[in-house]
């Protein structure tokens, strides 16, 4: 029997519905990240790593509204995340829940339990972080986990980007590879 490996995590972010192509704040081919981010969360299941989802779980009145159009209420349709996401055994955590903040990143969210993101991923020391959008929630996932001494993956081939100004996507990315994350795909990964 192979022992689980509890240094290591997958953490996919928000691949919601409303994210998606005919979502309320749809990103861009959105639906593309949902196949790779399977695929590593099958591995990860056979290595034993540990395995997180955040979710945008907005009130009906918050103040992130004011900067985007209304997405992610709880409870709804659109918060649900993407169908064809194989969710098994993966740790939820929702973020943005209070009427001021806008829960860009997942180390906000909590999970069922009440907790954090940085106590679930106690003793890991690598994460692989895939999911929507690359350009602001991936982006924050990534810089927080770099601030507190994660060595951070970005499964370029399992994110997209809002791409509000031409080029945000890929500003992200540089930013936070010179942050230190190291950028890399399913591919490489999974050795295929």
């Amino acid at each position: 029997m192979k022992m689980p490996n509890k240094e290591t995590a997958v953490l996919g972010v928000d691949p919601q519905n409303d994210f998606c192509p005919g979502g309320a704040l749809a990103v861009r081919e959105g639906d593309q990240v949902i196949e790779p981010l399977n695929k590593v969360f099958e591995h990860a299941r056979r290595q034993g790593w540990k395995l997180a989802l955040s979710r945008d779980w907005h009130p009906e009145e918050t103040v992130h509204f004011d900067k985007w159009p209304i997405h992610c209420v709880q409870g709804t349709t659109g918060a649900k995340f993407h169908p064809d996401l194989n969710t098994d055994g993966i740790t939820v955590f929702s973020k943005g829940m209070e009427d001021i903040d806008d829960g860009y990143s997942p180390f906000e969210g909590i999970d069922d339990g009440e907790r954090k993101l940085d106590d679930f991923l106690d003793g890991v020391k690598r994460i692989y972080v895939g999911g929507l959008a690359t350009d602001y929630c991936v982006r924050a996932a990534v810089l927080d986990a770099i601030k507190r001494e994660y060595e951070v993956y970005l499964l370029l081939d399992a994110v997209r980007a809002v791409d509000l100004e031409e080029q945000d996507g890929q500003k992200a990315i540089e930013e936070m590879e010179r942050a230190g994350a190291i950028i890399t795909d399913t591919k490489e990964l999974l050795g295929n």
